[in-house]
């Protein structure tokens, strides 16, 4: 048993290379979903936010401008999109876990 709690303790370094996030209570994504989650972020979230994330038709995505935002807001903003403006809701294809998941990973910069 002492075991399995010490796995368990170990899968967020394991896949993050850092210790849990705050959300670390949301299921992890598997390796291939990552994978998937990490080229939506490239090719989706890129194409409009730039393909280095400093900004382009959307706002940066850079950790500095997500720095002091809260997960919650930032998971609805993915999640629901902005009305009125050209941030598209991706929730028919996203979980709040991904989308939290995303969040952390844009936070740490997608080159880390």
């Amino acid at each position: 048993m002492r075991n399995l709690f010490l796995l368990a303790a170990a899968v967020p370094i394991l896949f993050y290379g850092v210790a849990a996030p705050a959300w670390a209570g949301d299921p992890i994504p598997s390796p291939a979903r990552q994978s998937e989650l990490d080229y939506m972020l490239r090719q989706d979230c890129g194409s409009c936010h730039g393909m280095t994330f400093k900004g382009g038709l959307g706002s940066p995505l850079l950790p500095e401008q997500l720095e002091g935002k809260s997960e919650d807001a930032l998971a609805d903003v993915v999640l629901d999109g902005i009305p009125g403006t050209p941030m598209p809701p991706w929730r028919s294809l996203l979980t709040q876990p991904e989308a939290r998941w995303m969040i952390a990973r844009l936070r740490r910069g997608l080159d880390q």
